[in-house]
């Protein structure tokens, strides 16, 4: 073999493990060690056999000419504190969460010539799933990607254009949430390991899928965690160098808050988030929970705020920003804060590209279980409806059931609405009504798994998507398929669906109606009129203010017999607008419309016009 000197190994970048072409140079931080040496299948684990040498800011590095991928390792650290053995940080691979890393080789996957352009963030409909549960084929234990796979062209079908994986990182055991990750540049073994995950993106993007990945740095573990304490020291007996070490280690899910004050930390989540971006292609990240980033508890108080932490989320979205403009970045922040989707440029903006809306969902949720319609308030819709962010529509992700929103003491909006009873006539009305207002309302709409089935009781990683259901629901299916078809503007029908615009046109309390019109430039084909009945009472002949006048035809209705058989059909037929003052607009119509439904109006376009 060709010997090269540390010095011209140094000049390899990079951390973990890094495959050349004259074996695999590793690289650690490990700044309190005395000695690290490099141990694995390559030197029968002789701690002796691959000393590595310091390089300096406490990094050490060293290169094993005889490593390959596929070989498992650890890196054996000697200091003050004693001598053990720890995962690498950065290993893309391990053998499971207390297992050993594997070095993995990157560029051997082949990704094919097919370059995927994500859709504009107006035109996304936002599918999130959980890959164990999501088609777990052998009971006991759970899906991977490869079933998930088989699934996308379902996925295609039903017309939804974006999944959200659930976080897939190596965690302990084989069932989980994921919001546990051990070791966060490894895909979960059970899974199917990182080629697993890069042939799940391929496909996806072969299918006219983005992926997005939500990824969790508010904290880690807190079990199973070779970085805890990775080099032996720590303070308050606390987690060392990759966490902080006093009053600020504190989380609901244990004192594993990384310390963002540490610039070799924020080096590692930040490398963390770029990775997925270039070494998987995939389409953006939605971070877990990041006031937990943004400051140490919920209390609003200049003490709690993590300055540093603020910066790291700046630095990623900024990064992401330049070199990938094109992919979105999510935030979990439920705060209802502009400055989290302002611009960067902008006096405290964090640069996010959207954020999940509490303001949306708990409003929404709350007057679609509520039993009574007298207690149901379309002003709370109206608010919910409105609510924007940094003056973007899409700077929202919009949704009625989520991961957290269906377990935790919740369960799906069906559920809520007739316990154990889902298949009730009330409970698939009212959750199909949710449904229709998130894919008719402003903002980056989502769906979680299972919802279209009718899914029944609560989310749990360990009871898998029952696919039987799509046979029994199969209309209920189609319901989410026709209003995703809509809200994408397939038919050139219902491009308003995708615009910036929105205005209220009836606002009844009484009735617990609620009218508005969507629009992007305006005019036929363009300005979509969306009719929601939140009362248990059919309308008819309503009168009701139009945008303009002529005729406007019934593009969906929630109550046709063929989304469920106990459906009426009551409201199938076009209606025309004349003109004439009315209530403040200048044309109005007629229309009639079941209880507990929504349907959705638009006009043709001139045929000069197509």
């Amino acid at each position: 073999m060709k010997t090269n000197t540390f010095l011209e190994l140094e000049k390899i970048e990079g951390m973990g493990s890094i495959i050349h072409q004259n074996g695999v140079f590793f690289r650690v931080w490990c700044p309190n060690a005395e000695q690290v040496s490099i141990v694995g299948s390559f030197n029968n684990w002789d701690p002796a056999a691959n000393l590595m040498q310091y390089e300096e800011n406490g990094y050490w590095g060293g290169n094993v000419g005889e490593a390959k991928a596929g070989d498992e390792y650890k890196f054996q650290i000697q200091s003050p504190s004693g001598s053990f053995q720890r995962n690498d940080p950065y290993a893309r691979e391990v053998t499971d969460s207390v297992g050993n890393s594997i070095i993995y080789d990157q560029n051997n996957f082949d990704w094919g010539q097919k370059e995927f352009q994500m859709p504009g963030w107006n035109n996304l409909v936002i599918y999130e799933l959980h890959t164990g549960t999501f088609n777990a084929k052998v009971k006991g234990k759970p899906g991977d990607f490869y079933g998930l796979i088989e699934k996308l062209p379902y996925l295609q079908q039903l017309g939804v254009n974006c999944i959200e994986i659930m976080p897939p990182f190596e965690f302990p055991g084989g069932f989980s949430w994921g919001y546990n990750p051990v070791h966060p540049f490894a895909i979960e073994s059970e899974y199917g390991g990182p080629d697993a995950f890069k042939a799940l993106v391929k496909t996806a993007h072969e299918c006219g899928i983005a992926v997005i990945l939500d990824v969790v740095y508010n904290h880690f573990g807190p079990s199973d965690l070779d970085i805890w304490q990775f080099d032996g020291w720590n303070e308050n007996n606390l987690g060392g160098i990759y966490f902080y070490n006093d009053w600020r280690a504190n989380t609901p899910w244990g004192d594993t808050r990384p310390d963002y004050g540490r610039k070799e930390v924020q080096q590692y989540i930040r490398d963390n988030a770029m990775m997925w971006f270039d070494e998987y292609k995939v389409d953006g990240l939605r971070m877990d929970m990041i006031p937990y980033i943004r400051k140490v508890n919920q209390e609003e108080n200049p003490e709690n705020i993590l300055h540093e932490g603020i910066s790291l989320l700046r630095w990623i979205n900024s990064e992401v920003s330049e070199r990938f403009p094109w992919k979105l970045t999510i935030a979990e922040d439920l705060h209802g804060l502009d400055t989290i989707t302002d611009s960067i440029g902008e006096q405290c903006g964090l640069g996010f590209g959207s954020q999940w809306d509490a303001d949306f969902v708990h409003p929404v949720r709350e007057a679609l279980i509520t039993q009574n319609d007298e207690e149901r308030s379309m002003e709370a819709i109206e608010m919910a409806l409105l609510r924007r962010y940094s003056d973007d529509a899409f700077k929202r992700v919009i949704y009625t059931e989520s991961h957290d929103e269906v377990a935790n003491g919740k369960a799906r909006v069906a559920e809520e609405i007739a316990v154990k009873n889902v298949n009730n006539w009330y409970s698939k009305k009212r959750a199909s009504l949710g449904v229709a207002l998130v894919l008719t309302s402003p903002g980056i709409p989502m769906l979680f798994q299972g919802q279209e089935l009718l899914e029944d009781k609560w989310f749990s990683d360990t009871d898998p998507i029952d696919w039987k259901r799509l046979k029994k629901f199969n209309g209920y299916m189609n319901l989410h398929k026709d209003l995703i078809h809509l809200r994408l503007n397939k038919d050139n029908l219902t491009e308003g669906l995708t615009g910036q615009h929105t205005q209220i046109l009836k606002i009844d309390e009484e009735k617990k109606i609620i009218a508005y019109q969507r629009w992007k430039n305006g005019g036929k084909g363009d300005n979509t009129v969306v009719i929601l009945n939140f009362a248990n009472t059919n309308q008819e002949n309503y009168t009701i203010a139009f945008p303009s006048s002529g005729i406007w035809k019934v593009r969906f209705n929630s109550d046709w017999e063929g989304y469920d058989a106990e459906f009426e059909n009551f409201t199938s037929v076009d209606t025309e607008a004349v003109d004439g003052e009315f209530e403040g607009f200048h044309a109005y119509a007629n229309i009639s419309i079941a209880a507990y439904s929504a349907i959705i109006l638009s006009q043709d376009r001139d045929v000069a016009t197509l």
